[in-house]
């Protein structure tokens, strides 16, 4: 059994990418906001600086840039594959710059995962 994790830059790939996981097989996922240490370091990550009663021009002056995060956990080593050619049609290759990290952990044991439908 494997934990894959995507971190995903372009939050506007996220529908994309999970049809594409749903067709290879994944049955469910989670799926969080997130920021990279570069973008808080850079102070383009979470806004705080928002008035208690923003006008849209508050919102316009510095967006948000937030990543997805993507978790997911498969039975087979072969669903990884999968998993990252899925991927990879929607964000093209993950080792060029600003499309995302997908890794994949063994996971030792899990509770719950029956009731939820498992991934093939």
């Amino acid at each position: 059994m494997y934990l894959v994790i995507l971190f995903l830059y372009n939050p506007d790939l996220l529908e994309e990418v999970l049809k594409e996981w749903n067709d290879a097989g994944v049955n469910g996922a989670t799926v969080q906001f997130s920021t990279g240490m570069e973008r808080i370091l850079q102070k383009q990550g979470i806004r705080d600086d928002i008035p208690l009663i923003p006008s849209l021009d508050d919102f316009y002056e510095a967006p948000e840039t937030v990543s997805r995060t993507i978790f997911t956990v498969v039975k087979e080593e072969a669903m990884i594959e999968k998993i990252l050619a899925a991927t990879q049609r929607i964000t093209g290759d993950l080792n060029t710059p600003s499309t995302g990290v997908l890794l994949a952990v063994p996971v030792f044991k899990a509770y719950g995962l029956d009731k939820l439908g498992e991934s093939k």
